[in-house]
Order: C-alpha cells, then structure tokens, then sequence
C-alpha cells in the first residue's frame, strides 16, 4: 500500500521526500482505523439503546400487569401467595403500598429466596404453608401463557414452590408483559420446560423424558458456578427441549412426567391460572380467561 500509495504522490507533488510520504500514509492508516473504530461504537450504542428501548417497553407493561392484578385481587385479611421472578417485584411494591395507605391486614407466603426477602424487604407480615395451608389468592409470573392458560413457568428455578403455593390457593392469578402471552406454548418460549429431579436420579429422568416423549432433557448448568443449577429444595433441573405444536395435549403430558419416578415437579402449568394479566409498552393491561 506505501509504494503504491508514494508512487501517486510523488507524481503529484514531487518535493515531498520518501519518509513524508511514509509519515502521510501511516496517518491516513490509522485515521481510517479510528473511523472505523468510531462507526463501530456507533453501531453498538444503536443497538445498546434499542435494547435498553425494549427492556423498558417490557418494564412497563410488567408493572401495568402487576398493579393491576393486585388492586383488583387484593382485599383485608388476605392470606397471599407471592410467586417469584422479575414481574413480582411490582406485585410486592404495590402491595405494600396499598397495605400502607388503606391499612390492610394481609399475610404473604412466599414461593422462593427472592419473594421471602420481596416480602421482608417491603415490610410485609411474612408466612408459611404450615401456618397458613389454604390461601386467598396467589399472584405469580410466567415464561409462557397460551390460549388456554396453560403456562411454562421456572425460568428463574422455583417452579415446586410455585406450583405447591398455586394449588394451595382459591385463584391463581397470573401476571406478565405482552411478550410472554403466545398461541401455543413453545411458540415463543425456547428454552424448554423446567423439570425438577432428583440429583441423584436426573440421568434416569433424562433417559426416560427422552424414551417416551421425545425432544432432549437437558441438564441445566450454573452460570456463576461451577456445576449445575440447584433449587432452593436442593434438586437439579432438566430442561426439556419439546417440539412445538399447536395439537399438542399438555394434560396428558403433565400426567406422564408426573409418573416418571424422580421426577419432584415440573414448571407445566395445567388448569391452574383463573385469570392471566399481559401489560403492554404503553401502560394497557389485556386479560385472559377460561373459556
């Protein structure tokens, strides 16, 4: 590129010596290097800001849903369930805000680590299934809702507790943003249904999901750890990767894994939700209910 590039100017300008020439290409070199640099950053900062544009979008209508869902569910002397995951944080917040201003006298049984310290942190009055085995209303988030309610939930790896608070009480209610709410479930939703095993029986429960209902169940692994992810009842989790389908009868599905022995409880479910509530970007708040 130099000899060609001191050729052109030697031609052109004539008194420039051979180390001008060197030092005027090595220049152009590295400004085209820091242009590129800069269209570079440029191209990333679009794409960090329409990221941060759909996180926001996404945070609005969880909080749409979330308020929505308790100022209609909620009333005096309540025992709740408080489901886990990102949506729930604005149950709790507006939660707590009504127990303040209107003086309600609600307990909250929480379905995980993260809901306990939701609840403790918002200083609301803490319980558990043992003091409280028959509950009012349980509020919870999903990874999935379909026509039909049916729901994958255990993204975040608390679906046994979650579904135990579920079926303890009178309505569940289900809350998520737009994106969550699909056709059919694996339409959207990719990351497969969350299965709680035994550790020392999840090869044998991988084997069998495989064997009978196809699709791959796999194990799922820590991210700030070595290992595999573990529950907060000390189980693992297998991931089963389905073959998406409309005709699909997740009745009789949630009834064979149920069968497979070593399996604790999967995130599948199956005519639980008597209410769904998806907020959308602009604050608006769709419901769905059985029909």
């Amino acid at each position: 590129f130099i000899q060609v590039f001191s050729r052109v100017i030697q031609s052109t300008q004539p008194s420039l010596t051979h180390q001008s020439i060197r030092n005027l290409s090595a220049w152009t070199s590295h400004n085209k290097r820091k242009r590129l640099l800069i269209i570079s950053s440029d191209t990333c900062t679009r794409k960090l800001s329409f990221a941060a544009a759909n996180m926001s979008n996404k945070t609005a209508g969880k909080k749409a849903a979330a308020y929505k869902a308790v100022d209609e569910w909620v009333k005096n002397d309540q025992k709740l369930g408080i489901g886990s995951g990102s949506t729930i944080v604005f149950a709790v917040e507006r939660l707590a805000e009504r127990v303040r201003n209107e003086k309600l006298n609600v307990v909250c049984v929480p379905t995980s680590f993260q809901a306990r310290q939701l609840i403790i942190d918002n200083g609301l009055v803490l319980s558990d299934l043992e003091s409280h085995p028959e509950l009012d209303v349980a509020i919870d988030g999903a990874d999935e809702v379909d026509l039909k309610l049916n729901c994958i939930k255990g993204g975040g790896g608390c679906q046994t507790q979650e579904k135990v608070v579920a079926a303890s009480s009178k309505s569940f209610v289900v809350i998520a943003d737009d994106s969550k709410q699909s056709t059919y479930l694996g339409e959207k939703w990719h990351r497969g249904l969350p299965i709680e095993v035994l550790s020392f029986a999840y090869k044998v429960v991988k084997v069998k999901i495989e064997k009978s209902l196809g699709g791959t169940a796999d194990l799922r692994m820590a991210t700030q750890k070595a290992g595999p992810v573990v529950t907060d009842n000390g189980n693992l989790i297998l991931d089963w990767k389905f073959q998406p389908s409309p005709v699909i009868n997740w009745s009789d599905i949630s009834l064979k894994l149920a069968q497979i022995t070593g399996i604790v409880e999967t995130g599948l479910f199956v005519n639980m939700a008597v209410k769904v509530y998806f907020g959308t970007s602009d604050g608006a708040v769709n419901t769905l209910e059985p029909k």
